[in-house]
């Protein structure tokens, strides 16, 4: 695939630098799967205006991949995955950019630059042009896209429905009929360079595991590997996240915030697969501005009720029905410094759990007028 091509310094012109990036590559166990290499742009020294414009490309919502998956499960549907090698790379430009000699192939007295055709990793319209040529390509292949979730593609023809999931350069492949998807999957080979990983066993960091009762969602690895980083292999597991004294302002600041901030937006991530953990998650969320040694010590404890269950996985059955069902709760004027309510919300498909969250009161009335 060209991407560029050689020519003079152009006058009036800034050219970005570019760089290699190293990376090992691992597997769902945590072993080296291959070493990796790539061309990066620095992205950052680009201009507004001109050398990009649209930069937004959606992603799919958890929501979204969650409900899939219970649908698939309780269907007994096939399910599929796909990685698009190289992703970024399938972009096309619009704007003209120009861009310094590879690192290492630079001569002396030389000056030329790389006028840019293809996208690169690093560009800040590199994910926008990815997913915009990716949408074309599916959409001529008779798929619809989704109103709800832009990411989401469906294509139902007579009794066969496939149904299209991309997340960047993850695509789940979800259907009925293994003809159909097998000619989705050859399709997508002639357009792009796909690499076919079979039956989903891997995703977003996420181990996928199926069997007669249903599909199991776990971040095992990931909660491992928190608790490992905070020192708390060793440590005593406790029986619940929180304590139920509510947390405030009060304490000594923490010296350096960044920990604290780091811990709790991984445990953010964590609450894809453990809704157990969601409200006291979202206690935590609320001081990342000026965290105290409370909070850490709050934080931690939710470290060491992981270490009680960090394969706890989360259950999609199979012997399900599609009935929707929901259920809410609020506690009153709890969060003691603005006496604000928390809300929180679960919601089934059939007995599936697929959503879940906890919110605080925006605002409180103080007047009945």
């Amino acid at each position: 695939m060209r991407h560029g091509v050689l020519s003079l310094y152009p006058p009036g012109k800034r050219p970005i630098s570019c760089k290699w990036v190293y990376r090992i590559k691992r597997k769902a166990d945590g072993s080296v799967e291959r070493y990796k290499v790539r061309l990066v742009a620095r992205g950052f020294t680009q201009t507004t205006g001109i050398d990009y414009h649209d930069t937004f490309s959606p992603t799919a919502k958890m929501i979204t991949v969650r409900c899939l998956l219970a649908v698939t499960a309780s269907q007994n549907w096939f399910l599929h995955q796909l990685d698009v090698n190289n992703a970024f790379l399938n972009g096309d430009l619009l704007e003209e950019i120009y861009m310094s000699p590879l690192p290492g192939l630079r001569r002396q007295g030389e000056n030329l630059v790389c006028h840019l055709h293809k996208s690169l990793y690093g560009l800040k319209q590199a994910s926008h042009q990815w997913f915009s040529k990716f949408t074309e390509a599916i959409l001529a292949a008779g798929f619809s896209q989704s109103k709800v979730d832009y990411s989401l593609f469906v294509r139902k023809n007579g009794t066969s429905l496939t149904i299209l999931l991309i997340y960047v350069d993850d695509i789940l492949i979800i259907g009925n009929n293994m003809e159909s998807i097998n000619a989705l999957k050859q399709f997508l080979h002639t357009r792009f360079r796909i690499k076919d990983l079979g039956d989903l066993k891997f995703f977003l960091g996420i181990e996928i595991a199926r069997s007669k009762k249903g599909i199991y969602m776990s971040q095992c690895k990931y909660a491992l590997e928190i608790i490992k980083d905070n020192g708390y292999l060793g440590a005593k597991p406790v029986e619940f996240p929180m304590e139920e004294s509510k947390l405030s302002n009060k304490g000594e600041p923490l010296k350096d915030p960044a920990a604290y901030r780091r811990l709790v937006g991984r445990l953010i991530y964590l609450t894809i697969t453990r809704p157990d953990i969601t409200y006291s998650v979202h206690i935590l969320n609320r001081f990342m501005h000026e965290p105290h040694r409370p909070h850490m010590d709050a934080a931690l404890r939710v470290v060491r009720y992981l270490k009680s269950s960090p394969g706890q996985s989360l259950l999609l059955r199979s012997n399900s029905n599609m009935n929707l069902r929901a259920f809410c709760d609020s506690d009153w004027a709890g969060y003691p410094i603005t006496r604000r309510s928390t809300t929180g919300y679960c919601v089934f498909l059939g007995d599936s759990l697929i959503s879940w969250s906890t919110k605080r009161q925006k605002t409180v009335s103080l007047s009945s007028a």
